[in-house]
This record gives structure tokens, C-alpha cells and sequence, in this order.
């Protein structure tokens, strides 16, 4: 036998133990990362491991693993992020939470400059979404955050 042969019987005899690794590593990245897709691609290199048992040679079995890895991606975890996700907070927090959050300008409010206070009794540093300058005392609304600046619009109630 040449040294190719020899490379290739050692590799269809051994793969078992590679596919076992790299199920153990995907499982160790999963625990880390907790997005389910090494786990899925655990499940492939499961698949793998299987197609190797029943003798099928490796080159085959790399195939038949990326392709149920892939339908595993593709099938398997959209519905269990669902799952996951399903009993989340639905309230915003945090910014999301003040975007149309109500309040008055203190000052008035260009697009450059401007503070207005909240009503949850922040005050912050305001821009003004559109052109026309907010007068001081002026009903607003938050329409977004940029880092700590609030990005507000006249209310015309």
C-alpha cells in the first residue's frame, strides 16, 4: 500500500472519533453562544457520525452532514427561537422605551441644539426632527434616540 492508501483506511476508520469531536466542540460553542445554530450543526455532525456507522464512506458522509445541517438551520431552529422568545416581555425598556414619550421643550429646539424635559422627569438634550425650530414650553415627542440626545417633534394638540 502506498502512503495515500494508508492515509485513507486510517481516515474511514477513525472518522467516528472526528465526528464525536466535533459534535463535543459545536455543543461547547452552543453553550456559549446559546443561538441554536451550533446545535444544529451539532445534529448534523450527528448525522455524520450515524452515516459512519453504517459504513458510508467519509467523503459522503461530509455531504449528507452539511446538507442536514443545513435543513436543521433552515427548519428546525426558526421554530425553536419562536418557542424561546414566545413568553419574552412584549413592553419596550431601556431607549425603546422613550421613543413617544411625551414632554415640553426647556429651551427652544433647533436641529442643533435644545433640551427638553420628559414626562417620566428625565431632561435631555433635544434636536428637532424637522427644520422649524421648537419654541421653549412647546408640547413634544420623542421620535428616537442617538446616543444621549433625543430626537423630538412638535405636538400640535
Amino acid at each position: 500500500m502506498d502512503n495515500f492508501s494508508t492515509f485513507v483506511v486510517f481516515i474511514d476508520q477513525w472518522a467516528w472519533i472526528g465526528w464525536l469531536v466535533l459534535i463535543a466542540v459545536f455543543l461547547v460553542i452552543e453553550m456559549l453562544s446559546l443561538d441554536f445554530t451550533f446545535l444544529m450543526l451539532s445534529f448534523g455532525g450527528l448525522v455524520g457520525l450515524v452515516t459512519d456507522f453504517l459504513g458510508v464512506p467519509v467523503w459522503i458522509q461530509i455531504i449528507i452532514a452539511g446538507i442536514a445541517a443545513a435543513l436543521f438551520i433552515l427548519f428546525l431552529r426558526p421554530p425553536l427561537l419562536r418557542r424561546l422568545h414566545r413568553g419574552a416581555d412584549p413592553a419596550r425598556s431601556n431607549v425603546d422605551a422613550l421613543v413617544d414619550l411625551r414632554g415640553f421643550a426647556l429651551s427652544d429646539i433647533t436641529q442643533v441644539s435644545g433640551q427638553a424635559k420628559l414626562a417620566n422627569g428625565d431632561t435631555w438634550t433635544a434636536r428637532s426632527s424637522s427644520p422649524v425650530p421648537i419654541p421653549q414650553g412647546a408640547p413634544i415627542a420623542v421620535t428616537a434616540i442617538h446616543g444621549a440626545t433625543a430626537i423630538v417633534r412638535p405636538l400640535n394638540d
